[in-house]
């Protein structure tokens, strides 16, 4: 192994580092921190470890990433690498070596370490009217006396029993009409989209269709997988963003782009590829789990395991028959092949506003193939479809309580007002607040910090790990198992570093209450200060877990964004308060209230206030599937939402730089007294 160093990237869990060249991937993850599958220990045989080496300069990292910087192929390789993935670059990690900087894209099969994806499907009143319904008709044979078409025949028993006139077939469907009719002994059951197509045939009489509504975000994919017809979420499947190798936010991703040759269609068949696994799965899980059953001198038979008193629905592909799908305007312009690059231009303007009805097969999406994609509209060039998902849910323009509404994700997205007025804007957070940038940020995933508590007097730390119930004052500590941090635990460690005391209100660390502190420490590599969060011992990666100054500072750019963002925006509107605080991505459903008003992530306001709404634009996909009328929401919303482009508001710079104190340079917080020390809230 040589005393040289390289740099390796591993996404999507974002982890990076410098290590030694020379040793194999698998061995770079570990001392990154990364799990990659490795059952067979690294002898060659198990094939787990399949991971996909980049090829291009990543403008994002500053590195190239080439096939040329790992060894060369080898044979063994073969029985789990076909020549199409090996073109692609897929290699094992326990036989390719590093030999220069490399990017590295984890697929999800060979993540040990599952991302933990908090985007379950919220309890809301969704009015009942999807774009598919069902028909059953009985048609009478053709006779020579009356040879009408088998679509008319249709067409005319439709009519006759639901008033449905005027009615269209794509292709693929009349293709299958007819066979359809004679197996039925002439009774069918048609899925019609929006009263005015034919888009599925099926023998006898069907109940049921299936729909399902994709949050596309920067790191995560989320796909509610519903019954149009009785609205339950069967199942909500999630995976990370193929895309984030590209960068962790939408910039990076158009500047690879505009840099690199063939990027746009590169990131865009990642992320279709990714949608068609996410249905894959979703189809997957209405079967009985499988084991293999080996007999002595043949193949290995596959045999199901269905667990007791459990049904299976066994549905294909083609039964789900309709998508809506919401992303941010980066995402949305990246899918479907537009040109990103004005929307990351002054004065920043998507191609396109309004909704769209896409076949779903002219973009390779693999459902129904006559089925459409119901794309939801952007609102501006950096607040998209996802933002009028969030809308749609929480419909703050049909009441008169003012709302304001703090989407937190890779961007951060508000809105703010009633049926009166909506205005919305978009805050610069970067990914610090994912996990991303910081030392020992990472995705959620098992043996991320999720919880903190730092003592005021002690000034120790006590933490929580995801997978595991247990906080670390009630465990071994080689049982916690720490690898890092990941977003709620960011949430929580600024506002526990300040109200401890830990850092003064200006994010310093507070040298005189840290003196002699074995948890305070200036780095010997960077002579950077940092105070040590979980020990060596604790951790799976033999490593002190450390939150930086430089880490520090990172947290409290993004959350000065978001409070800039929210002051402008409630003087703009005119108002004094906000009635309500409502909180949604991810972060929504894992906030605590107290910790994100100590660091100052909104104006001060009354604890009961404030709430977590979870995946709001989710639930906004969801309502578009399930309700026809919530498209025409969207639109509607899309052109009536005021955009806001704070950047270019007189003050913005000035009210950035105070809102980046905690929990702000001059603003009061009456509302944190008792929850904070005197001392430290009137510093």
């Amino acid at each position: 192994m040589s005393d040289e160093k390289v740099m390796v990237i591993f996404q999507p869990s974002g982890r990076r580092g410098e290590v030694p060249k020379g040793v194999n991937i698998i061995e770079a993850s570990r001392l990154l921190g990364v799990d990659i599958e490795a059952l067979c220990g690294e002898k060659k045989v198990c094939g787990k470890c399949l991971v996909r080496v980049e090829d291009g300069h990543f403008e994002k990292y500053g590195i190239t990433s080439s096939m040329s910087h790992v060894s060369p192929w080898m044979v063994e390789e073969e029985k789990f690498i076909n020549a199409e993935r090996k073109d692609k670059g897929f290699r094992l990690g326990c036989m390719a070596t590093i030999e220069d900087d490399i990017l590295v894209f984890v697929p999800e099969e060979s993540r040990a370490g599952k991302q933990v994806v908090s985007k379950a499907a919220r309890d809301i009143h969704i009015e009942h009217n999807p774009a598919i319904k069902l028909y059953t008709v009985q048609v009478d044979k053709p006779t020579f006396e009356d040879p009408t078409g088998d679509f008319e025949r249709i067409c005319m028993a439709l009519e006759q029993n639901y008033a449905l006139t005027d009615l269209t077939i794509d292709i693929q469907t009349l293709r299958v009409l007819p066979d359809a009719l004679r197996n039925g002994n002439w009774e069918c059951t048609v899925s019609v989209w929006n009263d005015k197509e034919i888009i599925r045939v099926r023998s006898g009489k069907v109940e049921r269709a299936y729909g399902m509504a994709i949050d596309v975000g920067t790191t995560t994919v989320a796909g509610y997988f519903c019954d149009l017809t009785t609205m339950e979420v069967v199942d909500t499947v999630s995976m990370m963003n193929p895309q984030c190798k590209y960068g962790e936010d939408v910039m990076a991703r158009i500047t690879f782009h505009m840099t690199t040759p063939g990027g746009l269609k590169r990131m865009s068949d990642d992320i279709i590829e990714g949608l068609n696994d996410l249905i894959e799965k979703a189809i997957k899980q209405t079967f009985p789990p499988t084991k293999k059953k080996k007999k002595k001198g043949e193949e290995p038979e596959i045999i199901e395991v269905p667990e007791e008193g459990k049904t299976y629905l066994r549905l294909e592909k083609e039964d789900i028959e309709d998508i809506t799908i919401g992303f941010n305007t980066a995402m949305h312009h990246i899918l479907l092949g537009l040109n990103p690059e004005y929307v990351g231009l002054a004065p920043f303007p998507p191609v396109i506003h309004h909704s769209m009805d896409i076949r779903a097969r002219d973009l390779g999406v693999k459902i129904n193939p006559s089925s459409y994609m119901f794309v939801l509209p952007n609102e501006a060039g950096f607040v998209g479809a996802d933002n009028v998902g969030v809308l749609i849910a929480e419909a703050p323009y049909k009441g008169e309580e003012n709302q304001l509404i703090i989407d937190i994700g890779t961007n951060g997205e508000l809105v703010l007002g009633n049926r009166h007025k909506l205005i919305s804007s978009s805050c610069a957070t970067g990914p610090a607040l994912e996990g991303a940038q910081l030392a020992y940020g990472m995705r959620a995933a098992p043996g991320a910090i999720e919880r903190i508590n730092i003592d005021p007097d002690t000034k120790e730390v006590d933490y929580k790990v995801i997978g595991r119930d247990a906080w670390r004052k009630f465990s071994e500590p080689k049982d916690m198992k720490a690898k890092g941090i990941c977003g709620s635990g960011i949430l929580d460690v600024l506002a526990e570093l300040y109200s401890s005391g830990v850092v003064t209100k200006t994010g310093r660390f507070n040298k005189k209450a840290l003196k002699d502190h074995a948890r305070f420490r200036k780095n010997p590599d960077t002579s950077q200060p940092e105070f040590v969060l979980a020990w060596a011992d604790e951790s799976s990666i033999d490593q002190d877990i450390v939150i930086t100054q430089k880490d520090v500072r990172q947290i409290q750019l993004a959350k000065g964004a978001l409070y800039a963002g929210c002051k402008l925006m409630v003087k703009r509107m005119g108002l004094e308060k906000v009635d309500t605080v409502k909180i949604a991505g991810a972060f929504g459903t894992h906030v605590d209230r107290e910790k994100a008003l100590t660091m100052g992530l909104f104006p001060d306001c009354e604890i009961e206030m404030i709430k977590g709404i979870g995946n709001a634009a989710g639930d906004g996909c969801r309502a578009a599937l399930l309700n026809v009328k919530k498209r025409v929401e969207a639109d509607w919303c899309s052109r009536n939402v005021e955009y806001v482009e704070l950047t270019v508001e007189p003050t913005f710079e000035k009210d950035f730089m105070e809102a980046m104190q905690l929990p702000h340079m001059t603003d009061k917080f009456p509302h944190l007294e008792g929850i904070v020390r005197d001392e430290i809230l009137n510093q």
